[in-house]
């Protein structure tokens, strides 16, 4: 909560500042909001793993560093992540940027602006929201919406579907797949892997279906994060219906910044480059998620680089746009299943283990839970949703109930209940991207 206060306050005081000042007051408060905002964001996630690194550094070198040397008398370990940091920081830095843009003018109520900073819905993991699309809808007087609230209380009962009957039972197959990399058995490997795409995928978008579900019920509109990205046909497909909120964050305010695609090829894909790097740094200090990130980064830069070629290959080929398409999606989901075990693992050595034991075909063997009924009912829930999802998106599944009979909505409600009681898994689980 101080963090949070401190940042609210940092961010109010810097943009009422930056309103009527010269273009070199304009810089320097958009520097003390830059260096307070990134400031904690470094302290809180990534100092521990910065100090480690630069020992396992010297380390590497045969210069030992003892902890006395590289932390004082204090133990970096002891840091915890504090709720929701990666995104409020990144919330109230694009009010302070756009400001300085010219795009906004500040807002004088700080009440309205704390309330846009920690907007309780999306606070903890978005969508990330611009203050140019939130703050005006806060100022407006709320209206009772019957509509609205039966849309909203749909998409919260979506979500907690997705999240306790869907993610948290894929979860069970992935927590034990990846908890043996040394398995001889590599299609439960693969499995395992595959199962993960799906976990972060289904968990991330039930929390962003449950915030904008309770979000409409009060009356505000939030952004949509997923638009059916395992659906995607490319690469750069993909990444502009993942997590929409924070890749256009990136794009608008990070890779715009650095030059974006103006300029020469090689100048493009250095941008890239550093824009996944920086998505990979965001999800976690770990060099798990920097790697993850590169490889991305990579898979994307050899799209676009290649582009051309294939065209031409593929008219040479006589191949039809569908059956391109269709290439393209096996490809991104094969992928990224492969990639997804670096962001799931522990350390690079695990995930170089598990990649390595996921192509080794000693047996068959994929039902490490012992349960079959519970390994088809996991692959049967995946093709339901992702069905919805084909018709519906990820923002229309309330057309599903709402505009039926009287009957089949209790018909509805009814089974969504029997399904909840049965088939929903009592972990206690988090929702996976809490940790970011």
């Amino acid at each position: 909560m101080i963090l949070l206060l401190a940042s609210t306050i940092t961010d109010y005081f810097c943009g009422l500042k930056m309103e009527n000042t010269t273009v070199k007051f304009k810089k320097l408060y958009l520097l003390l909001s830059l260096t307070i905002n990134l400031g904690m964001l470094f302290v809180f996630k990534y100092l521990t793993f910065f100090t480690s690194s630069v020992n396992d550094l010297f380390t590497f070198f045969g210069l030992e560093i003892s902890d006395q040397e590289t932390a004082g008398s204090y133990n970096f370990n002891k840091i915890l992540l504090p709720i929701g940091i990666s995104f409020y920081t990144f919330q109230t830095l694009s009010y302070t940027i756009d400001i300085y843009r010219g795009k906004i003018k500040p807002e004088k109520h700080f009440g309205i602006f704390a309330l846009y900073v920690a907007f309780f819905p999306q606070l903890v993991a978005g969508p990330i929201e611009r203050a140019s699309r939130l703050i005006p809808q806060l100022k407006q007087k709320l209206q009772t919406n019957i509509i609205n609230i039966k849309k909203g209380l749909i998409l919260v009962a979506w979500g907690y579907f997705l999240k306790v009957v869907v993610a948290d039972r894929l979860g069970v197959y992935v927590d034990m797949a990846f908890s043996d990399p040394d398995s001889p058995h590599g299609l439960s490997l693969i499995l395992g892997a595959f199962f993960f795409c799906f976990q972060i995928y289904f968990d991330f978008s039930a929390y962003t279906s449950i915030a904008i579900g309770i979000a409409k019920i009060i009356g505000i509109e939030l952004m949509q994060n997923f638009d059916r990205p395992f659906f995607a046909v490319t690469v750069r497909d993909f990444w502009q219906r993942w997590h929409i909120s924070f890749m256009t964050w990136l794009k608008d305010y990070l890779y715009t910044s650095i030059g974006g695609s103006k300029g020469s090829r090689l100048k493009t894909l250095r941008n890239i480059f550093i824009l996944f790097f920086i998505v990979g740094l965001w999800h976690g200090a770990n060099w798990t998620f920097v790697l993850w990130g590169i490889l991305n980064a990579i898979l994307l830069i050899l799209e676009i680089g290649t582009s051309s070629f294939r065209s031409k290959l593929f008219k040479k080929m006589g191949l039809k746009k569908r059956v391109i398409e269709l290439i393209g999606w096996a490809f991104g989901v094969s992928y990224m299943v492969t990639t997804l075990v670096f962001f799931r693992s522990p350390s690079i050595e695990h995930a170089m283990i598990y990649l390595k034991n996921m192509f080794q075909f000693k047996s068959l063997h994929v039902n490490i839970l012992g349960n079959y009924f519970e390994l088809f009912l996991c692959l049967a829930l995946i093709i339901a949703v992702q069905t919805v999802h084909y018709f519906k998106g990820n923002d229309k599944i309330y057309e599903l109930v709402i505009n039926q009979a009287k009957y089949k909505r209790w018909s509805l409600y009814l089974g969504y209940v029997f399904i909840i009681v049965l088939f929903a898994i009592n972990r206690q689980n988090t929702f996976i991207y809490f940790q970011f």
